[in-house]
């Protein structure tokens, strides 16, 4: 056991954990921001926005690695602009693990930070407006404290859906050892190679990591509901 240990590359996890935690990161603003932003929209357009933002949560990951592909390609406009402009590569690269973990994880913070939002008290941001706060400081004094435990959950899921994601990554970052060689894309490499002891290693410490972070989804959630006993 301890041979076979010794043995283990631990790459994939310190990849999928640093990727997780930045990507997280992204989708946390960004799934704040547009939860906020949609919400002032008509409800026309904001059905239309609220489906394009959550299109990468219900199409597989490989479509969204292949639209993102096309995105950041070499081949493409805006990727050679990206690397001749600004030296900044995407295709093949941890930053490439990074956007596709983002773009998968981003609609799991979207759409709790916006439900989240919606069951705010609205007498509470009345209150703000007749103690004269701005709609700024309303929003990050008053709705953001009061939707935490939503935005608490969406963040703790994010991350899980980010530390976990394989298509898009695989399609847009590859499999390069050391350099973009996540946990999911680990067990998926070791078993084609019929490594099935190594793929089960990884089998293990992913199912350990998210059963870690679904016991933390159920504490956050906890703290905000008020405990109620049924008979």
């Amino acid at each position: 056991m301890m041979e076979f240990m010794q043995e283990i590359n631990w790459s994939p996890l310190w990849i999928s954990l640093k990727t997780g935690f930045v990507a997280t990161v992204i989708a946390f603003f960004l799934g704040i921001f547009c939860a906020r932003k949609i919400m002032k929209l008509k409800p026309v357009s904001r059905a239309v926005l609220d489906g394009i933002l959550t299109m990468p949560l219900v199409l597989p990951p490989t479509v969204a690695g292949f639209f993102l592909l096309l995105i950041f390609s070499l081949r493409r406009p805006f990727g050679k602009f990206l690397l001749e402009s600004f030296d900044f590569k995407v295709v093949q690269t941890w930053k490439g693990c990074v956007i596709a973990a983002a773009v998968i994880a981003f609609p799991l913070m979207y759409r709790n930070a916006r439900a989240a939002f919606e069951q705010v008290d609205v007498n509470l941001i009345y209150a703000g407006q007749t103690l004269g706060m701005s709609d700024r400081r309303i929003f990050w004094k008053v709705i953001v404290p009061a939707a935490a435990p939503g935005i608490a959950s969406g963040t703790v899921l994010a991350f899980a859906r980010a530390i976990g994601e394989y298509g898009a990554t695989s399609m847009l970052a590859g499999n390069i050892l050391g350099k973009t060689r996540t946990v999911s894309v680990a067990i998926a490499a070791e078993t084609a190679a019929g490594n099935y002891d190594v793929a089960g290693f990884w089998v293990v410490v992913i199912v350990l990591i998210s059963f870690v972070i679904v016991a933390l989804i159920n504490i956050v959630s906890g703290r905000g509901m008020k405990s109620r006993r049924w008979i």
